[in-house]
């Protein structure tokens, strides 16, 4: 919007126009002339009455769009002293006219980056001809110039000829490093702004002398290396910004009183190590970053903090901070609290946030935060967003007291312990546009009609709590929701969403809905995401034409009939649990475009694998698993699939041979055949598959030796044999480290012989040293949406004799069956698993094994705190007599003519 050009009066006199400054001698001639941020569009060219101000000293442009190639005509203006050009829209090679205006001091050339790339360029001249004719340059912006030139070319060329520059502003120039030690000599360097160029080097040492340095931004520089401590020393310093340097290592120093640090600027870089207590004795900080991805800032959150009277924006999220939240009351400003994503503990006092009146965002999830919410955070009538999702709060959510006048955006209380119903208050909140009280222990009764009341709600996620929602009634005057998460919520019918025509997810699985899923669903046209698993739906109304459709959950259901044919670009689909009959059709294949998941598991499907499957490209995890199948195994499915990582067929009745197809660029993490009855070897080809980590065989017919073709896989987790007509011995010939990761191995009821392979065993380090100790599952999930949608493995173990299906696998679980086998000799001396064993406390109860004859697994223990280790080893045939001791009493005897014998090794 002009302000300046509105006010010019012709019958006036120029020199009192704003935006324009005369001389002082009386000779009335035009000296300064500010047009920035005119709303000026259109070209200036060379024959403007602009360029005939021969007495220009300062010309300000900036903030225009004049859309045009830069006029040759600034040449004629040689008294500049200042020049502004800076997001003006000119285009293209800045003209070599201008290296006639020597008088220059400041020149500011610089743009916003877009699109289309930089708006100026130097080439002609370039940077080294443009600085050695401008020597007077004492501020020099040319942000967003394509310069392209070597750290070398460059730095000398700043440093040779422009001795007294102040500012120096070049990012995203496309320069690359390193920054030359020539640099060195512009001590009156005040201001340095590099960020956006490839400098791909260490941050050199130098940059600590400069005596009147004020600011430092090199963020986004490919920098490396170890940052120098004694720049944060440097008295003058108050901007330092290093953010999105992912390779940039550093800590911080002690600070002292006398340094002038106002911006921290370190997200996304990878320094370390604690904030110093002494980091409260910058009293002049006002905002600070250490943001991760890359830092792993550990210890406690200084309680000198407190003392940052100036502080109005922190954030530390995504860190390794332990210990307790200190307080921030005395920040008077504080807008911007983000301590999400570290480990941070304890209760925090109401007393934290009181007489903070400008506070806006608070984010305090993903810690173990505990106790109540703090009420007096409820009470801040600036907040707009409160954030305190993944921790251990409990109680009861406090109730708003200043509801009218609230400005409240977002209310995220997700994944806590909170209990009680929620307060009246939450639905006076008018402006809030996001509700997230999923996963609590909420109680009571809500009718979803009552966020009438909310007219500006979009996010509601009420799922995983103890209370009950009811759907009845006239939903025509609801908000209009974008995302609705409502699983496990006792529904006992849909509600009627036919108006909700923004909604793009919806959630409404693990519920008691029944019947058909309503035809009017295919009127929403913008979903994205719809998940009615774990219901009692037994038919579809209509085909789900959702021409935006995603992601689609139906499992666990009892739907019946052929198979719905999905969306054409579907990215995950799951059939499984259900009653679905007759065959995949045909054509499936044809549908899915960018399909990732498929699933059609449990189900009673016949016939045979369409070839269409085969002409995906994407295609991830495909599990067919638990139906009447039959025919061969198509080769194309392994051999055209490139990105397949999971294919489970398990208990189906495919027969003939498993396809020698596997290609070099295999990436399979899961092949699950079993149940089958498939013939011939194990093929060849299946070594290419360098990544996969469980292969089940089992229960098939397959008539083959060891696999030892295998032995080079060292990411195997899970080797099912079982039940097969596998023989020979088990032994790898020269091998020193087969499988370390070895969790689970069944070869039980096949014909391998001889000894066991005493070094073959240790190798399994997975399984001596229990493998990894934290309570993960082997899981894939193709969409990297963790705890939502991913496909998890199984395996069915035997214990005393019993089959046991795993319908997850614990990464702490390790099992080896080598039972039914014409194995002979003495049992391996696996010492690890026998200093499992010692490792229970002897504060627990003690260990027997007896009873013999019955073939038990006796060792009963006391489970205090978490099982790391659960170890089954099973042997069938002829035992020698093995004695285990330990220190102290306790001992384990096993006889020869024991027939079936199984440890259990627990380790707390």
């Amino acid at each position: 919007m002009s302000t300046n050009l509105v006010m010019w009066n012709p019958s006036s006199d120029c020199c009192e126009w704003p935006g324009i400054s005369c001389d002082i001698g009386g000779l009335d001639r035009v000296i300064g002339l500010d047009l920035s941020n005119e709303s000026i569009t259109g070209g200036l060219d060379d024959s403007s009455a602009l360029f005939r101000l021969q007495f220009l000293q300062s010309l300000d442009l900036s903030s225009n769009s004049f859309s045009t190639a830069l006029p040759v005509g600034f040449a004629n203006l040689t008294d500049l002293i200042s020049l502004n050009l800076s997001n003006a829209g000119f285009t293209g090679q800045i003209p070599i006219e201008i290296l006639k205006l020597t008088r220059l001091v400041s020149l500011d050339l610089s743009a916003l980056s877009f699109p289309g790339g930089p708006a100026l360029k130097l080439e002609k001249p370039n940077f080294a001809t443009m600085v050695q004719n401008l020597t007077h340059l004492t501020e020099l912006l040319l942000d967003g110039v394509n310069i392209s030139a070597h750290g070398n070319d460059w730095c000398k060329a700043l440093s040779s000829s422009l001795p007294n520059l102040r500012v120096l502003s070049m990012s995203n120039c496309y320069l690359s490093g390193p920054l030359d030690a020539s640099l060195a000599k512009l001590q009156s360097l005040s201001i340095i702004r590099l960020s956006g160029n490839n400098l791909s080097a260490p941050v050199p040492e130098f940059l600590a002398n400069y005596s009147k340095l004020t600011a430092l931004q090199l963020s986004s520089c490919q920098l490396n290396g170890i940052f120098p401590q004694a720049i944060f020393q440097v008295p003058t310093l108050e901007i330092l910004d290093l953010q999105y340097n992912k390779f940039l290592q550093g800590s911080f120093p002690e600070f002292h009183q006398n340094l002038s640090l106002r911006t921290l600027l370190l997200r996304k870089t990878n320094f370390s190590g604690t904030l110093p207590q002494s980091i409260g004795e910058l009293q002049k900080l006002s905002r600070i970053e250490l943001a991760a991805e890359g830092n792993s800032f550990t210890g406690p959150i200084p309680n000198s903090m407190a003392n940052l009277t100036q502080l109005f924006y922190l954030d530390l999220s995504s860190n390794m901070f332990t210990g307790t939240l200190p307080s921030f009351r005395k920040s008077k400003n504080l807008t911007y609290v983000d301590v999400s994503h570290n480990q941070l503990t304890g209760e925090i006092p109401s007393s934290h946030w009181e007489g903070l009146r400008s506070l806006t965002y608070v984010d305090l999830g993903y810690n173990v935060f505990s106790g109540s919410i703090p009420s007096s955070l409820f009470a801040i009538p600036s907040l707009q967003r409160i954030q305190l999702s993944s921790n251990r709060f409990g109680g009861q959510i406090p109730e708003f007291p200043n509801v009218s006048s609230s400005l409240l955006d977002t209310l995220d209380l997700s994944s806590n312990k909170l209990e009680g119903p929620i307060p009246s208050s939450v639905f006076g909140l008018a402006k809030l546009n996001v509700l997230e009280l999923s996963s609590n222990k909420l109680n009571g009764t809500l009718q979803l009609h009552w966020i009438q009341k909310l007219p500006n709600l979009t996010t509601l996620g009420l799922s995983y709590n103890n209370f009950t929602v009811y759907a009845s009634g006239d939903m025509s005057s609801l908000p209009q929701i974008k995302k609705l998460r409502l699983a496990s919520c006792h529904l006992g019918m849909f509600p009627d969403l036919r108006n909700q025509s923004e909604l793009f997810h919806l959630d409404l699985s693990d519920n008691l809905i029944s019947g058909a899923v309503p035809g009017w669903i295919s009127e929403l046209s913008l979903l994205q995401y719809l998940n009615l698993s774990r219901n009692l739906l037994l038919d579809l109304e209509g085909p789900l034409s959702l021409p935006g459709l995603s992601i689609l959950d139906l499992h666990h259901n009892q739907l019946r009939g052929s198979i719905p044919v999905p969306p054409s670009f579907i990215t995950y689909v799951d059939y499984s649990s259900n009653n679905f009959s007759s065959f995949i059709p045909p054509n499936i294949g044809n549908y899915f475009n960018f399909t990732l998941f498929f699933s059609l598991s449990n189900n009673r499907l016949t016939g045979a694998i369409p070839q269409s499957i085969c002409n995906t490209e994407w295609l991830q995890v495909l599990d067919l698993s638990n139906n009447s199948l039959s025919g061969g195994i198509p080769s194309c499915l392994i051999e055209r699939i490139k990105t397949l990582r999971v294919l489970n067929l398990r208990r189906n009745n495919f027969d003939g041979f498993i396809p020698d197809k596997f290609p070099r660029s295999c990436e399979l993490k899961t092949l699950d055949l079993s149940g089958n009855t498939l013939q011939g070897q194990v093929p060849k080809s299946l070594a290419n598959c360098t990544v996969l980590e469980v292969l089940d065989l089992g229960n098939n017919q397959i008539n083959d030796s060891f696999p030892c073709l295998l032995k080079t896989i060292s990411s195997f987790r899970v080797l099912v044999l079982r039940n097969n007509m596998f023989s020979g011995l088990i032994g790898c010939p020269q091998i020193n480290g087969t499988w370390p990761r070895l969790q689970i191995v069944d070869l039980a009821f096949n014909h391998f012989r001889g000894n066991l392979a005493d070094i073959f065993l240790k190798t399994w380090e997975g399984m001596m040293k229990g493998g990894n100790r934290n309570l993960e599952y082997i899981t894939y999930d193709p969409l990297k949406l963790t705890n939502e949608l991913y496909y998890q493995d199984s395996i069915t173990v035997t214990v005393k004799g019993l089959g046991v299906e795993l319908v997850k696998i614990l990464t702490v679980f390790t099992s080896a069956d080598f039972s039914s086998n014409n194995f002979e000799g003495p049992i391996p001396d696996i010492k690890e698993a026998r200093i499992l064993a010692e490792e229970l406390k002897e504060t627990e109860e003690g260990s027997n094994i007896g009873d013999e004859d019955q073939c038990a697994c006796l060792l009963t223990f006391a489970i205090r705190s978490l099982v790391t280790t659960l170890v089954f080893i099973l042997f069938v045939h002829q035992l020698e007599v093995i004695n285990y001791s330990s220190k102290g009493p306790r001992s384990y005897r096993i006889n020869a003519t024991v027939s079936f014998v199984c440890f259990v090794f627990v380790t707390l």
